[in-house]
C-alpha cells in the first residue's frame, strides 16, 4: 500500500500517540517510509479514543471567549477545561504565543 500524501511505501509499525503533552500510548499504524506520516489503524484509533476518554481528555476542546477586565484582555476558560487543569482564580500561569494564531497557557 502507498502513502496517500506522497506515494511512499507504508510499513506497519508501533507508533506513539500524544494529545498535547499527554502520552496516550503506543499503537499500530501504517507509517510512510518517505514522508514519515503515520496513519493509525481503525482498531488503534478506537483504542486511542478509549484511552483519551479514560484519562478525561476526550472532547475537552472547546471554544472560549475574550473579554476585558479593566485594561487587560482576558481569556475565559470553559469550566470543563479549568476543572481538568485544576485552574482556580488567582493561580499563576505562564502565557506565550506560538505563532500568530496560537496562545499557550502553562500552569505550575
Amino acid at each position: 500500500m502507498n502513502c496517500p500524501l506522497c506515494e511512499g511505501k507504508l510499513v506497519r509499525v508501533k507508533e506513539p500517540y500524544s494529545y498535547g503533552d499527554l502520552k496516550l500510548g503506543v499503537f499500530e499504524a501504517d507509517k510512510c517510509a518517505k514522508c514519515h506520516e503515520a496513519f493509525f489503524t481503525e482498531e488503534a484509533s478506537d483504542k486511542i479514543d478509549a484511552k483519551a476518554k479514560q484519562l478525561g481528555v476526550w472532547g475537552l476542546g472547546k471554544e472560549g471567549k475574550l473579554g476585558y477586565s479593566g485594561n487587560s484582555l482576558i481569556v475565559r476558560v470553559p469550566k470543563e477545561i479549568a476543572k481538568f487543569l485544576e485552574l482556580k482564580e488567582g493561580k499563576k500561569v505562564f502565557i506565550h504565543p506560538e505563532g500568530k494564531k496560537k496562545l499557550v497557557v502553562e500552569t505550575d
